[in-house]
């Protein structure tokens, strides 16, 4: 049975395309990224672009932006050849990318950030009237002028609001075609849920909106079509209403994924308190009372604002407790920053990698070795290289080597070199917050198996995560936040509905297993 009954425009995605990539070839040296792909996408009509990291989607869209130009291929707009020497004549011809990291200038405000470089003139200046009023015009048609005023500064809004001024500002190069590259990874459940309204209204006004995405709940909320690369390749292309999220995994990895998530942890697995908790509590959390085992994975679940993320920084020494106890292996201690946390042999993975757990410019050694290096100077000498390769053997990276720069490695080998920093440090209670967000299907699932390895290993891992299959897959036992305190506490194997009833505030409590 496929995953939804009728894709959204069932019926109305006739007619000629509007776009069309035909046998796209690019070369880099060594790498053939792109093997005589064909994409096409129609007016009115949401087609999403799925792969794992690596497939080629970026190249593509790179292709079709003016970044690159195709060793060999054909790109037609409304049934005529173009070339694109400048993403700048892409954007002339009505092609607009949005890609996952924002392109806004903070300081600048949304009407200047809309139209930069473009700004309206009179009598040589910039006519700031015109402006405002050509920018209000944008925000009205997308239905968020009720949200975000012109004069507003950029960087006062948040990253829902940011990614509306980028939409705006796509539209306001008369786009025809829209490629949306992951528009949903930093934002909560509440702007997803604003954003896909935006999307379906822009292709109802007969937009042609490319959309890739890892996660399968939008992609077949939104998509009408959905094309697969893999390697380099088209693998196909079918209609969302025809083919379910296994389907998608098939053609993207080339097997069935029989074991996404690995076998929860065994009683006799479980060992002594690693980190306990009782009555802690800060500005932003309240009688927080919880304890992590070693060998088992504690799930935390809640919406976004709950305090789930909070939960871990204040244990990481980040926002620190200021009341309540904490115990690690049973001895009460007082984390008051991240140093002293790390003394405590504690390892926290932050959602936000780029910026909070990686040094990008850096290679993997130097990166693996970031935190030893800064508690124990003397011991990172010459003979850390073998001790590098042992780590990322055990994290089973994949790079082409310890002197590769992290920036070139995908977003799985990246939060795997993370997890060898903690690591080369012997951090045995380990913080995982959102540990494969921006990752994709099959580098999830690695991450997964690595994950319980380490708990099986003796490692105590608190777990918080805004996907829920993953917090019920991969928990031993699963605490559910709501208002900045633990609701309840759920089982292995517990149901959404069950997470979703204390993480709104329906019923406090919980089940045993």
């Amino acid at each position: 049975m496929a995953a939804n009954s009728a894709s959204p425009r069932q019926g109305q995605r006739g007619g000629q395309p509007i776009l069309e990539m035909r046998g796209i070839t690019k070369r880099f040296p060594g790498v053939v990224a792109l093997d005589g792909v064909s994409f096409d996408v129609r007016a009115g009509e949401v087609h999403a672009l799925v792969g794992e990291n690596g497939a080629g989607k970026s190249t593509l869209m790179k292709i079709l932006g003016g970044a690159y130009a195709p060793d060999e291929g054909t790109l037609l707009l409304d049934g005529r050849p173009v070339s694109f020497s400048h993403p700048w004549e892409a954007q002339r011809q009505g092609i607009s990318i949005i890609y996952q990291e924002f392109n806004l200038l903070p300081y600048r405000t949304v009407a200047e950030n809309i139209f930069l470089g473009r700004e309206p003139l009179r009598r040589g200046l910039v006519d700031y009237g015109r402006l405002h009023r050509d920018t209000a015009h944008l925000l009205a048609r997308l239905g968020v002028e009720q949200w975000i005023e012109p004069d507003t500064l950029v960087k006062d809004l948040p990253v829902a609001h940011q990614q509306m001024v980028e939409i705006a500002k796509a539209l306001s190069f008369s786009s025809k075609v829209l490629v949306m590259d992951e528009p949903t990874a930093a934002l909560t459940d509440r702007e997803v849920d604003l954003l896909m309204g935006l999307v379906r209204q822009l292709r109802d006004e007969g937009l042609a909106i490319v959309y890739i995405s890892h996660r399968f709940k939008e992609i077949f909320a939104i998509a009408d079509r959905i094309t697969v690369l893999k390697d380099g390749r088209k693998v196909g292309t079918v209609d969302a209403s025809e083919v379910t999220p296994d389907d998608l995994i098939r053609m993207m990895i080339g097997r069935p994924l029989d074991a996404f998530y690995p076998e929860y942890a065994r009683p006799e697995d479980i060992g002594s308190p690693l980190l306990e908790l009782a009555g802690a509590g800060n500005d932003v959390l309240d009688d927080i009372n919880l304890t992590v085992r070693a060998g088992e994975i504690v799930g935390v679940a809640g919406l976004q604002g709950s305090g789930r993320t909070e939960l871990l920084r204040a244990i990481f020494g980040i926002q620190p407790f200021t009341r309540g106890t904490m115990r690690v292996r049973g001895q009460e201690v007082r984390v008051r920053s991240p140093l002293e946390a790390v003394r405590l042999r504690m390892g926290f993975l932050t959602e936000n990698r780029k910026e909070e757990g990686l040094a990008l410019l850096q290679p993997v050694r130097d990166n693996t070795l970031l935190v030893h290096r800064a508690l124990r100077p003397l011991l990172a000498r010459a003979d850390g290289v073998l001790s590098v390769a042992q780590l990322t053997g055990r994290v089973d990276l994949r790079a082409a080597g310890l002197h590769q720069e992290v920036q070139y490695l995908s977003g799985g080998n990246q939060q795997k070199v993370v997890l060898a920093k903690w690591l080369a440090v012997d951090a045995d209670v380990l913080l995982f917050s959102d540990p494969t967000r921006g990752i994709d299907v099959n580098a999830k699932a690695g991450i997964h198996r690595l994950i319980r390895s380490l708990a099986r290993s003796g490692k105590a891992i608190l777990m918080a995560s805004s996907d829920l299959p993953e917090v019920i897959g991969m928990s031993d036992r699963i605490l559910v936040m709501w208002d900045g305190r633990i609701y309840g506490e759920l089982p292995a194997g517990a149901t959404e509905a069950e997470i979703m009833a204390l993480a709104t505030g329906q019923r406090k409590g919980g089940r045993s297993a």
